[in-house]
């Protein structure tokens, strides 16, 4: 399975996503989720994918193959007009993709199904965050769902609509997604470390800080371990039940 989310701040975009394909006790295997292109200056884009493996590697080809095509028929998300414009693209790859890989191909089969995060810049607009379906439509993040989730999405849920704030920092939104998916990968097996994150400053269209957190990250560690102790701590300084 898999779990990323989507967030928007007053400052920018924060993007995190786990990099578990497979679970099981001898089939383990991690691959990247999160794809990022740019054109310096001018755009920035971050696509995160959750679903069936093959469908998300095969958007992402398409997607990526575009970006380095000549020929203007073959459309591509470097050259699009807008955010918009560059999400109505994704979600029509994403569509075809599913129906070709569906056995009647005209609906998408719940076997290919995928969803997808997708967010950025384009000089000219602000920064916009698009949920896309596997049936090629979307939604865009707005001020009632500033942050969008894919994947395994309920147990670190909770922690995010308690505690998201518009104008908190991306150090603090950091904190907040490592307890989201400290709580999922706890609750969940498929969901697993390493988690690959990007932290986009609005009008700066450049990739911004981005990395990977490994397994032995003394930070993760720390923030697991505290936030653990926190809720027993808070369960125990409430009432208790009286018979």
């Amino acid at each position: 399975m898999t779990y990323c989310v989507g967030m928007v701040l007053d400052r920018g975009l924060v993007f995190m996503s786990d990099t578990r394909t497979n679970a099981g006790l001898d089939n383990i295997s991690t691959f990247t989720k999160m794809t990022q292109w740019s054109v310096p200056g001018e755009r920035v884009l971050t696509l995160m994918t959750a679903g069936n493996l093959a469908t998300t590697q095969a958007v992402v080809s398409i997607l990526d193959e575009r970006t380095k095509a000549h020929d203007d028929r073959e459309p591509s998300i470097l050259k699009a007009p807008s955010m918009f414009q560059a999400a109505s693209l994704v979600a029509d790859t994403l569509k075809d993709v599913i129906a070709k890989h569906s056995m009647n191909g005209q609906q998408a089969s719940s076997a290919f199904n995928a969803t997808i995060i997708l967010g950025g810049q384009i000089k000219g607009g602000p920064t916009r965050l698009f949920l896309i379906y596997p049936e090629g439509n979307f939604i865009e993040a707005g001020d009632d769902t500033p942050f969008f989730q894919i994947g395994e999405m309920k147990y670190g849920r909770p922690i995010l609509v308690r505690a998201y704030e518009p104008d908190m920092s991306f150090e603090e939104a950091m904190r907040l997604l490592l307890v989201s998916f400290d709580s999922t990968l706890k609750a969940n097996l498929t969901v697993g470390l390493p988690f690959d994150y990007h932290l986009y400053e609005e009008g700066s269209f450049e990739i911004g800080t981005s990395g990977r957190i490994e397994t032995d990250d003394e930070y993760f560690k720390t923030v697991s371990q505290g936030w653990g102790d926190a809720l027993k701590s808070a369960l125990h300084s409430l009432p208790t039940f009286e018979m």
